[in-house]
């Protein structure tokens, strides 16, 4: 990335490909463009390269097209598997990104993933983060992500202006896999407080309380999160429409519990939401947002749930 000026010029932004148009990718490439980032992008689906260059960026049918002359390379996918299967292979990343990129890579995957990312693109000139984000699909797209960064301070500090069109809090947690250990932690704190939510609402809607009331004044007091922000209407609604897929969560549940059994700690309480987590999407639910943890406890509750 060159930021040499010319009398009277503007900062050269890096020129950007995006690979992964999804729920979070897409409103987030978007933010890019709106900042003045050059974005090239591939996905597998049609209809999320046709709202990308609907958004002013260009799309194109390869990972070798997006990336031949990309400064910085984002990804965002849906686990470990498939960051594996755009990095590597003759159609990767690797092969065809130019000496000297940067590889930012935004994905949810586990802490080792990114450390034999990271060491595997070394071998070929290419720098690599790990910057996973927290906030959700509404996060996405009000660009207030918190960004958690594993990888060197100078990649760091060369990604920050384009993280920065991206979220609100960015912090650099520590080497390669930091930023996903940390990313781990989150999810099992976001888990564990939906859960809390959740029996909550069926607690107080079989007391006969009024729900809208009793939730307004528990998230104007110690009990209040973001998540009871950002999920009241969901539960008082019933509305489970995905922001963030229990599948997903169920992904990351297992990431944390693997990483915690790896150094020791014990999660007695995330290990049981884990359990619920994994028993909702047993039951077909999977593909609903992560508040429908409020289905598996009315179910437990005797309730009918449609």
């Amino acid at each position: 990335m060159s930021n040499n000026l010319a009398p009277g010029s503007q900062p050269t932004r890096p020129a950007v490909a995006w690979i992964g148009l999804g729920i979070m990718g897409s409103p987030m490439s978007e933010n890019l463009i709106k900042a003045g980032y050059d974005v090239t992008g591939f996905t597998l689906e049609q209809d999320k390269l046709d709202r990308l260059s609907a958004a002013g960026g260009t799309a194109v049918k390869s990972i070798a097209e997006a990336v031949k002359d990309a400064d910085v390379i984002v990804t965002m996918v849906p686990a470990s598997p498939q960051v594996e299967a755009i990095a590597y292979g003759p159609d990767g990343i690797l092969e065809n990104a130019r000496s000297g990129a940067l590889i930012v890579d935004m994905s949810s995957i586990t802490p080792q993933t990114s450390v034999d990312l990271a060491k595997n693109a070394a071998e070929k000139g290419i720098r690599v983060i790990d910057a996973p984000v927290s906030g959700g699909e509404a996060g996405a797209i009000e660009a207030v992500l918190s960004i958690m960064v594993g990888g060197e301070q100078a990649d760091f500090d060369e990604a920050k202006p384009l993280l920065e069109a991206l979220g609100k809090t960015i912090v650099l947690c520590g080497p390669h896999g930091s930023g996903q250990t940390v990313k781990a932690a989150n999810q099992l704190i976001v888990a564990v407080n939906i859960q809390a939510c959740a029996e909550a609402v069926v607690f107080l809607e079989k007391s006969g309380v009024d729900l809208k009331a009793a939730l307004d004044v528990l998230n104007g007091g110690l009990a209040g999160s973001t998540v009871l922000t950002r999920k009241k209407d969901n539960f008082l609604n019933r509305d489970f429409k995905p922001g963030f897929r229990i599948d997903l969560h169920h992904k990351d549940m297992g990431i944390v519990t693997d990483a915690a059994r790896n150094v020791g700690a014990a999660l007695p309480v995330g290990a049981v939401v884990a359990q619920l987590v994994a028993s909702l999407r047993a039951q077909g639910d999977g593909g609903l947002d992560h508040s429908a943890l409020l289905r598996a406890v009315e179910r437990l509750s005797g309730n009918q749930v449609a």
